[in-house]
């Protein structure tokens, strides 16, 4: 079996990589590169104090559960890229990864052109973080918890359409509160329940007997852009000192309420 992925290169991106490389033969992986200091180099993120205290907690949330940045598995064939210049690359580039079984997008740019066509063709599945229809855009557990909203705290796997986070959902993988000490925990835990429900329903076949549903955009709550998360909000957030009790409480209370399909919990 042959993968391949689109994603970044943070720690939780490499994670998913040697996951997924794991369970097949060969992988592809196409790597848009940011900065692995957000907040103390300026990049897709501003550089400030803020800004640095913020993804301090967000980077421990991350080593807790995905590690340091490491080397490729020895089956993983990589090519790296300037964040934003993947829609500028040629199919001759990419040629050798447009023969899988399995294309996965997770953290990359907002994908165009004919690279979009081919893969929306080739049936490739997105991992959003966030849980639509609910929120869509950029950091969107972010403004999930910033609305007390831990409930919708989570990941879309859907299948990738031209919109942004617009395609149709396959299932829902969700965090518990369980090994979690704050909410950057609990958010960081997202991830990981996308990659565990993703690797598994792949390894399996099970992913190919989901039968995938519309999104219901009359049910958004937000749709947020990069430019909205800034020192202003993320100080807010940093001060409520929101705890994990608040978060169980809140998914106590709410989750129930809500309808996810096909559900995945970590």
């Amino acid at each position: 079996m042959k993968i391949t992925i689109f994603t970044s290169n943070q720690a939780r991106h490499l994670h998913l990589i040697s996951q997924l490389s794991e369970i097949c033969d060969e992988c592809y992986s196409v790597l848009e590169c940011n900065t692995i200091f957000p907040g103390q180099t300026k990049d897709f993120f501003a550089k400030s104090e803020v800004m640095q205290d913020y993804f301090k907690n967000v980077q421990l949330s991350e080593k807790k559960f995905f590690g340091h940045n490491s080397f490729s598995p020895s089956n993983n064939r990589s090519i790296s890229l300037k964040s934003g210049d993947l829609n500028r690359v040629s199919r001759e580039i990419l040629e050798p990864a447009l023969s899988s079984d399995y294309y996965v997008v997770f953290g990359s740019s907002f994908i165009k052109g004919w690279l979009i066509d081919e893969l929306v063709r080739k049936g490739a599945i997105n991992i959003h973080m966030g849980v639509s229809p609910y929120y869509r855009g950029s950091s969107c557990n972010f403004w999930a918890s910033q609305d007390n909203n831990f409930h919708l705290v989570g990941s879309t796997i859907h299948k990738l359409s031209k919109g942004l986070d617009s395609g149709d959902i396959l299932y829902h993988a969700l965090p518990t509160v369980n090994d979690c000490q704050n909410t950057f925990d609990f958010t960081m835990k997202s991830v990981r329940a996308a990659h565990r429900s993703l690797v598994q329903r792949i390894s399996d076949g099970s992913i190919k007997k989901i039968t995938s549903e519309k999104q219901d955009s009359s049910l958004e709550i937000s749709y947020t852009k990069n430019k909205d998360f800034n020192d202003e909000v993320a100080k807010h957030f940093l001060d409520r000192s929101d705890t994990i009790e608040m978060v169980a409480e809140v998914l106590d209370a709410n989750r129930r309420k809500k309808s996810f399909k096909n559900a995945f919990y970590d």
